[in-house]
């Protein structure tokens, strides 16, 4: 018994009672508090119940949508409300700028004025109008100009030598310098057909060729496998004859009476090898017109075997007098590697490079004298062109063996001459006014100028075409860009940077000759027909021409920069063909319209593969 216990009994069952006591004393709070708390909760219950009951009987549902009806379809009134107001910001961002723009006076972009080279280059061509020979066509613009000639050759000739170009101020058609002058517009046509299209005169262009080449194709029976003869000039004269003849008589070449005579010549090898080069040069220009390419490929092909001939080896001028007079050739082998190079360029075939790069050849013709006189591009010396012409090849084509060595050696020579030509180095005089003289002085400076400015100019283009910023003059290294201010300096001075201020262009500038030597453009245009002797008046007049010779430019000043402006001075004022057609090579070469390069592949486009192709491969292996 425990002390504690004071009523006795067990301890257990006395703390049992007590522990269930204490248990229902707590389970009683217990049920107070979750009363209050569910009369709370039910109180409110019953606060949000009375608010239902109370709202509106729809307050609790969706919102029902509205719906604007456009006839064919129906669209929610929002969907509405934000494709208008997308519209209008897209009309006052988009379409009201554009109304407005539209709506403003419009100011079209012109081009840049074109360049005094462009300029001058449209009234040279216009030379080449003015002399055409034959049936002229109905858009001939030279006004003062009509159908001429239309007998020459016959009956002797088959076929006739109607058309062609008069050569200068003179009615005779000399064909050495014509086949040059159509040789040289084909090689400008090749190299920058590009400007020409800039300027709107590709076509043009290609017409005055294509007069020129149809007319030569007549002067040897280009349908025959061998040639015996071809035909030199037609018309002539003496400055002393004193018989009817196209130096004796002033007459327009619409009044032509007198007989004038055909020349002929069995050994020829310098007139065949540039008439084959023209026609070969103007085949890579009409590649678009197969059948003509073709005809003039063939036609310089037959003259191959002709002028490599050695019972032929003769100058075309030799015993003609009339030739030698005005053009006397005084070699033959320039034109061989001229002519070679055409050849092949225009063919692809071998046999031409190799006989122009056999190094006899240009020995002969001695294309590595380094003198300076050689160094002179002309009608009557091809070397620089040719050797330039060649140099090409290796720079864009590099073939190699066995070409290798003599293409080196026109690479160099060409360089030289290129060194020549300028100031520094004290080969050719100039004049005080800054005109080179590399015809020594002598008469008609302009045309030698004229093409040493061509050849200049378009060095400097195939180099920097390849990415080489100059050559070696020596041990001096020389910029592209001095050959350019070379060309242009000289060219300039045609155009009237001289010290007269005159342009040597006819209808170029303010001030040019007005008494140019040239029978068509001295007698007036007024349908009377003037004999043999009655058109002199016209020539010893103090008077300008009644006919302007537009684009003509004429022989040039002396080497004292001294220009007499007189019909008589021939040697001063007598324009030419080759002249010209230096001129025009020229003034495309330097005109800023169109790319600045040069077309390096339509030149090469007959020309085979220089690597054999690669090989297909081998047929899958098969154990």
């Amino acid at each position: 018994m425990h002390p504690g216990n004071v009523w006795g009994g067990s301890l257990d069952a006395v703390d049992s009672d007590r522990i269930a006591a204490e248990e229902e004393e707590r389970l009683r709070k217990t049920t107070e508090w979750d009363r209050g708390a569910i009369h709370s909760q039910r109180s409110e219950l019953d606060e949000t119940q009375q608010g239902w009951l109370l709202a509106p009987q729809d307050s609790w549902r969706k919102k029902k949508k509205k719906y604007v009806n456009l006839g064919c379809v129906s669209v929610s009134q929002t969907a509405c409300m934000w494709t208008i107001g997308t519209i209008a910001v897209l009309f006052l961002v988009v379409a009201l700028p554009i109304i407005i723009v539209k709506s403003l006076p419009r100011h079209k972009s012109t081009p840049p004025p074109p360049d005094n080279y462009t300029l001058a280059l449209h009234k040279a061509l216009q030379f080449f109008d003015a002399q055409k020979s034959g049936k002229l066509p109905k858009k001939n613009k030279v006004s003062w100009r009509g159908d001429s000639g239309l007998g020459d050759g016959k009956p002797d000739v088959v076929g006739g030598l109607v058309g062609g170009y008069y050569d200068g101020g003179s009615n005779i058609k000399f064909h050495f310098p014509m086949a040059f002058s159509m040789t040289m517009l084909s090689w400008s046509l090749i190299e920058y057909s590009h400007k020409y299209k800039a300027i709107d005169e590709y076509d043009h262009m290609r017409d005055v060729l294509k007069w020129g080449t149809d007319y030569l194709l007549l002067t040897f029976n280009n349908s025959a496998t061998r040639l015996d003869h071809i035909y030199t000039q037609v018309g002539g004269g003496l400055r002393d004859s004193e018989s009817p003849d196209d130096i004796y008589c002033w007459q327009k070449p619409e009044d032509m009476s007198y007989d004038r005579p055909v020349l002929s010549a069995t050994s020829a090898a310098d007139l065949g090898a540039e008439v084959a080069a023209a026609l070969s040069a103007a085949s890579i220009v009409f590649t678009d017109k197969p059948d003509y390419a073709k005809k003039l490929k063939k036609g310089a092909e037959t003259l191959y075997p002709f002028f490599r001939s050695k019972s032929r080896r003769k100058r075309y001028s030799d015993g003609q007098p009339t030739a030698q007079a005005f053009y006397n050739s005084t070699s033959m082998f320039d034109e061989f590697m001229w002519a070679g190079a055409w050849l092949y360029y225009a063919t692809g075939n071998k046999t031409y490079i190799q006989y122009a790069t056999t190094p006899s050849v240009p020995q002969t013709a001695k294309a590595f004298a380094n003198r300076p006189d050689l160094m002179v591009p002309s009608w009557n010396n091809k070397l620089p062109g040719a050797m330039l012409l060649m140099t090409r090849y290796r720079l864009f084509l590099n073939p190699g063996f066995p070409y290798e060595n003599m293409l080196n050696r026109y690479h160099n020579a060409t360089g030289v001459t290129m060194c020549a030509y300028l100031k520094q180095y004290n080969v050719f005089n100039r004049t005080s006014g800054g005109l080179m003289q590399l015809n020594m002085g002598k008469p008609r400076p302009l045309e030698y100028v004229a093409h040493a400015s061509f050849l200049a100019s378009l060095f400097a283009d195939y180099l920097n075409s390849t990415g080489v910023p100059g050559w070696y003059c020596g041990p001096t290294f020389v910029e592209n860009h001095v050959l350019k201010d070379f060309a242009q300096s000289q060219i300039d001075y045609i155009l009237g940077d001289n010290p007269l201020k005159m342009s040597y262009v006819v209808g170029f500038g303010k001030k040019y000759p007005r008494r140019v030597h040239h029978r068509g453009a001295t007698i007036p245009n007024d349908k009377k027909r003037r004999s043999c002797r009655e058109g002199l008046k016209y020539r010893d007049t103090k008077n300008p021409n009644p006919n302007n010779i537009t684009g003509a430019m004429v022989g040039g000043p002396n080497r004292f920069d001294e220009f007499h402006d007189l019909r008589n001075n021939y040697n001063a004022s007598e324009p030419t063909l080759s002249g010209n057609a230096g001129l025009v090579a020229a003034l495309i070469s330097l005109t800023s319209s169109g790319r600045q390069l040069i077309d390096k592949n339509t030149m090469f486009n007959s020309v085979p593969p220089l690597y054999p192709p690669t090989p297909p491969p081998p047929k899958a292996w098969k154990p």
